[in-house]
């Protein structure tokens, strides 16, 4: 999520693109983009460093999943042009509900309290 975090404020032009087929959002600012671009880097930045794991894995959870099956038109034509880079979408989904669902037991950079 990272990699997409930076996209929305090195290529905004991208992220628009995005928007417009993914998310039926045509003629997304700059501005709308580079808050977009700041909530979602705090939330990676809250995921790298553990802190309110409830919150931040689950809001990176709810996120892929709406990237994920809002892409469902590229894993019906997997073999047109760069389809097939969408399926990797699913095991990152799978790892994020992990994450998600075992939160309490990664305790290695956590902000806060440990697990006892």
């Amino acid at each position: 999520m990272a990699i997409w975090t930076l996209d929305k404020f090195v290529r905004q032009e991208h992220t628009s693109a995005v928007f417009q087929k993914f998310y039926m959002m045509p003629d997304l600012s700059q501005s709308f983009s580079y808050l977009i671009g700041m909530i979602q880097g705090l939330i990676v930045l809250g995921v790298i460093v553990g802190f309110k794991k409830k919150f931040t894995y689950g809001a990176t959870l709810i996120l892929h999943t709406i990237s994920t099956l809002n892409s469902y038109s590229q894993y019906l034509n997997p073999w047109e042009g760069a389809n097939i880079l969408f399926f990797v979408a699913w095991p990152m989904l799978a790892a994020t509900l992990a994450l998600f669902l075992l939160r309490e037991y990664d305790t290695t950079c956590t902000v806060g309290k440990k697990l006892a």
